[in-house]
């Protein structure tokens, strides 16, 4: 399947490759396919080494961090004879060896020209929390999400629809009625089964019907990611990790959704759940999104200490909510059908490098999901799951702060009028 990441990797090899290529996201994004399928298609050579299996190849690290060395090494464990200038080395799951990320820093400043690519689950944690010296300006990194909905309909080999969707936002001009109605359908498809690769493929081997989807695929990934919080952590933080993780659904059910301790635990306190709430967030599991109460640039320095949780995929976030994929195709849940839509939003704006913020009076009676900055104009962002647009929120924000114009994301066709650009869920990607 498709990913807009290859084509940063082609940049890397062109412009940046002296540089050692490391790729941070949650565990079951797609960051082992990706760059084996990179490093198969570009490269004359190629040697895969999976740290966490190969314990001979890690202890190579924990003696030596010096390239010539390490690269002896690994020829004489592999009996193999590695040709420089042809070969590109991946060192996955690099997370569970430090030393091996010092060493990159080395790999960079060699005049021999290593190619090496590396990835890891909880890379963003290791990173954040590192004891040695992180080779800063000497490692091109690139973060990789869940697959959106632009990937999503290019593995259903619906790029003509994408290029009618991409027209009719630039032209906030409303799309044939029956492809409005074909690319809602694919946007509730796309909420039920989330944007991890094994669960799209999945879909499509089952013929892209949703009723058939096997709803025990993002189970297992979640069970994969708490596995992983136990693996990595210490007890205690395992155990507050899980607990926040899990009370992300019961979070964005309230009426008002900023994240509280209390939900997680009765008499949980900021100071003992704060390192685990990093952590999550570090490790791309879990997203933040910050409270703002005045709208100005830049955004960051008028953060309060509110602030909302969102899961890092719409699929997960439903089965962890435990919803069927029958109330999301019958519209019985609405509830939390605009929770996943949010959610889904949340997913899109982060992807794309934005942080996450959104607007709130100390009263809560106003709220504005999303504020972003668009060449220096905060606009502000206004998600609905469904046509009914009513909103006292945006026309309060519209007409106390007047801005440039504002976005709602709905399921109403494009459009534009009163200052207000109508952008339906499933061209969210082109925000």
């Amino acid at each position: 399947m498709e990913r807009k990441i290859y084509k940063q990797l082609l940049n890397w090899k062109k412009e940046h490759i002296e540089m050692p290529y490391m790729l941070v996201g949650a565990r079951q994004t797609g960051k082992t396919y990706i760059l084996e399928d990179f490093c198969k298609n570009e490269f004359k050579n190629y040697i895969y080494i999976n740290l966490d299996r190969e314990e001979e190849i890690k202890k190579i690290f924990d003696k030596t961090i010096e390239p010539e060395e390490i690269i002896l090494n690994i020829e004489v464990l592999l009996n193999v004879n590695i040709d420089v200038e042809n070969t590109i080395i991946f060192l996955d799951e690099i997370q569970v060896s430090e030393r091996a990320i010092s060493s990159l820093k080395y790999f960079c400043e060699s005049n021999k020209q290593y190619k090496i690519v590396c990835a890891g689950s909880l890379l963003g944690v290791k990173i954040n929390r590192f004891k040695s010296s992180f080779p800063v300006g000497k490692v091109w990194i690139e973060y990789l999400y869940p697959m959106d909905f632009e990937e999503f309909l290019k593995a259903l080999g619906e790029e003509k629809l994408l290029k009618i969707i991409e027209d009719s936002y630039k032209n906030n001009e409303p799309m044939l009625e029956s492809l409005h109605q074909k690319a809602l359908k694919l946007y509730y498809d796309y909420m039920c089964i989330g944007g991890m690769p094994a669960s799209i493929l999945e879909y499509i081997e089952n013929g892209k019907n949703i009723n058939k989807f096997n709803d025990e695929i993002n189970q297992i990934i979640i069970t994969s990611y708490l596995a992983d919080m136990a693996k990595y952590t210490e007890n205690i933080e395992s155990i507050r990790n899980n607990k926040i993780y899990n009370s992300i659904p019961a979070q964005l059910g309230k009426e008002n959704k900023k994240f509280k301790y209390s939900i997680v635990e009765k008499s949980a306190r900021a100071r003992e759940y704060e390192s685990s709430l990093e952590w999550l967030i570090s490790s791309n599991m879990i997203l933040r999104c910050e409270g703002i109460k005045i709208p100005k640039s830049p955004l960051k320095a008028y953060v309060d200490n509110n602030f909302k949780i969102y899961l890092s995929d719409i699929g997960l976030l439903r089965v962890l909510s435990k919803i069927s994929i029958n109330e999301i195709i019958t519209n019985r849940n609405m509830l939390y059908k605009g929770i996943l839509a949010e959610n889904y939003v949340a997913e899109v704006l982060f992807s794309k490098k934005r942080e996450l913020y959104y607007w709130q009076l100390d009263s809560g009676k106003y709220e504005v999901d999303f504020l972003i900055n668009i060449e220096g104009d905060i606009i502000p962002i206004e998600v609905k799951a469904s046509d009914n647009i009513t909103s006292k929120s945006l026309n309060y924000y519209i007409d106390r702060y007047k801005p440039k114009y504002s976005i709602r994301i709905s399921t109403k066709n494009f459009g534009f009028s009163n200052g207000i650009k109508s952008i339906p869920l499933y061209a969210t990607h082109l925000i």
